[in-house]
């Protein structure tokens, strides 16, 4: 059994341990016991810089866009993303783009007597009488009005302002038309218009 190897101190070398001697044979020893590491990565792993490979591949391919059905399950988004090491999956508003308030959102609900319905106007207002909305007897909606925001230059007190970006929607007039599910009475109407958002109730027929 050899003996434990030992560091000699000399008066000149201020406790600095002496350096090993380049004669001395290195032992190749074998680890008692190597399990592969399966756990969470180490924090530096995901700031590493790319491999050959994997450089070569994104000079090859370039980034690239998968687009999946709108009726796509988690499930499958999920086995997608496992099958690949570097992807970004992008879902909900970022995934359709929409930026911004989209004029003509509407929601409809379905009561026992009437119908309900919410229309998104942004920048909609009653106050110069130029908003209107239309029911016809067989559910036919038109919604007129004009959009007092979407400029590109506001103008606040003595301060004017140049818009770098315009994601609401367009200044002018605009016109909605949707269909209610049935017959309605058209002169049975509570509406109300509050935060770009116009609501009405209307009674069926």
């Amino acid at each position: 059994m050899a003996s434990p190897m030992r560091f000699e101190r000399t008066k000149s070398e201020n406790n600095e341990p002496n350096r090993m001697n380049p004669q001395q044979p290195v032992l190749d020893v074998a680890p008692l016991n190597c399990v592969p590491y399966i756990g969470p990565p180490n924090p530096g792993d995901m700031f590493s810089s790319p491999t050959k490979e994997q450089t070569k591949a994104s000079e090859t391919i370039g980034p690239a866009m998968i687009f999946l059905p709108s009726q796509s399950t988690r499930e499958e988004l999920d086995n997608m993303m496992a099958n690949t090491k570097y992807g970004v999956a992008l879902t909900g508003a970022a995934a359709t783009g929409a930026i911004g308030p989209v004029r003509g959102l509407r929601d409809i609900s379905d009561l026992e007597d009437s119908y309900f319905f919410r229309v998104n106007v942004p920048g909609a207002s009653m106050e110069k009488g130029d908003f209107s909305c239309d029911i016809e007897p067989d559910g036919t909606v038109v919604i007129k009005g004009i959009s007092t925001t979407g400029e590109k230059v506001v103008y606040w007190g003595s301060l004017v302002f140049d818009m770098l970006t315009q994601n609401l929607g367009p200044l002018g007039p605009f016109t909605i038309s949707f269909q209610l599910p049935g017959p309605v009475n058209p002169q049975e109407v509570v509406s109300r218009l509050a935060d770009g958002i116009f609501e009405a109730i209307v009674k069926k027929k």
